[in-house]
């Protein structure tokens, strides 16, 4: 192993893993650290955890968990992937954690880089830009965990971290004085150092300049360049895939507005089951309905789905509680998933960073194959396993308005 990964949400962690497999790396998931040693091999590693949203010690103790184990089975570099819109709050947990692994690898400095231009998330003068518009404005601002209301993620990042955090401005960057940039926050004690980068030419040339950096911050983008100072080369042929056949099903807990467009595009010719606040306060009750309609309609790709307005969520979240009405969405949606797979359901598509975490984590430890991208960001995965499930795990912001439909085909898999 040459790269190895800590995600700090299943998501995010499988459109990383697709962006080091899309040049060329071999690469694997973990669901999850593993607690034996690696057997196989590999060019990158990706552990995806759960620590998006948690309190930001055990976001810390997980992550330096993740971080020990790769070392131990022959990462050279690590990589700390969070999402493309920086998903945190002012008390975390992007700086508690990048703080942690500095000083656990012993390392002066760290590139934080959450750019992902395929994705219209670029990063300039310090601010963060989805599509045309400020992250603030982008409608993150209503995150109903992490509400980014500020696009500066140099002050932002400054209020979750002791840190001093610096800037490498895209005019160094593509004069060629980045590294004198670098040398100079090492001087006046910048540890954590934003960088400007508004295409892939950009993220590709950041990649070259963190060849001998312990420790790399960033979305997925950041990975592009990674795999090439590792003398690993592209792969574009276009190999047979064994996917799932079985029926297939798709579970969104995710609120964002691509998510509710795409269930409003996949509703209106699928038979859907939406869940509301009131569902999430019998769990029990709420998985026994939504596997019966599961299973009425098997063979026709049925649809469950928590998704809502922004002002619905928020006026749930004031009625019940925030982190009440989460974790019961989660446990519905797990219990779910395990119940639909006991009942022969083979293909499962997720949107929402937090859904798919919990879904994922309900089947186990496991090591998840990555197959081909499905859409930007999201790739198929595998667990190999008896039976064989073929998973899509999708940000919430993600994906084409006809996402689950493609989701559902390409979990099929292709003979050539």
């Amino acid at each position: 192993m040459k790269i190895g990964v800590i995600g700090d949400d299943f998501t995010g962690a499988g459109d990383i893993a697709n962006t080091l497999a899309k040049v060329g790396a071999r690469t694997v998931q973990y669901v999850g650290t593993p607690t034996v040693r690696l057997k196989t091999e590999i060019d990158a590693a990706v552990i995806a955890l759960k620590t998006r949203s948690i309190d930001a010690g055990d976001a810390v103790t997980q992550s330096l968990a993740a971080c020990r184990w790769l070392i131990a089975n022959g990462a050279e570099q690590i990589v700390f992937k969070y999402c493309s819109t920086f998903d945190s709050t002012p008390r975390g947990n992007i700086g508690p954690v990048a703080e942690a692994l500095l000083v656990e690898l012993d390392t002066t400095l760290a590139l934080v880089c959450p750019a992902f231009p395929a994705n219209r998330r670029t990063l300039y003068n310090g601010h963060l830009f989805v599509g045309d518009r400020l992250l603030s404005e982008s409608g993150m601002e209503n995150h109903p965990l992490t509400p980014m209301t500020d696009p500066d993620i140099r002050r932002w990042l400054a209020r979750q971290t002791a840190l001093k955090v610096g800037h490498l401005s895209l005019e160094s960057l593509r004069s060629g004085n980045a590294q004198a940039a670098l040398r100079l926050a090492k001087h006046n004690h910048e540890r954590l150092i934003v960088a400007d980068a508004i295409s892939d030419d950009d993220l590709l040339a950041l990649g070259r300049i963190v060849r001998t950096h312990r420790l790399v911050t960033g979305g997925s983008g950041i990975a592009m360049g990674l795999p090439g100072n590792f003398g690993i080369q592209s792969a574009m042929d276009r190999r047979p895939f064994a996917g799932s056949d079985g029926p297939g099903l798709i579970l969104s807990g995710s609120c964002s507005s691509a998510t509710r467009r795409q269930i409003a595009a996949y509703d209106s010719g699928h038979p859907s089951k939406r869940l509301d606040a009131a569902d999430a306060l019998d769990p029990g009750a709420a998985v026994a309905s939504c596997l019966d309609f599961l299973v009425s309609h098997k063979d026709t790709g049925p649809l469950v789905y928590s998704t809502a307005e922004p002002s619905e969520v928020a006026a749930a979240q004031a009625q019940y509680g925030r982190d009440r009405l989460a974790a019961s969405f989660d446990t519905i949606f797990a219990e779910l998933a395990i119940e639909a797979v006991a009942a022969g359901f083979r293909r499962i598509v997720v949107a929402g960073g937090e859904t798919s975490g919990a879904v994922a984590s309900a089947f186990g430890a496991a090591a998840l194959e990555v197959g081909p991208e499905i859409d930007t960001g999201v790739p198929v995965l595998i667990l190999d396993g008896k039976p064989r499930l073929a998973f899509a795990l999708k940000s919430g912001n993600f994906g084409a308005d006809d996402f689950f439909e493609c989701a559902l085909a390409t979990l099929k898999g292709w003979a050539s």
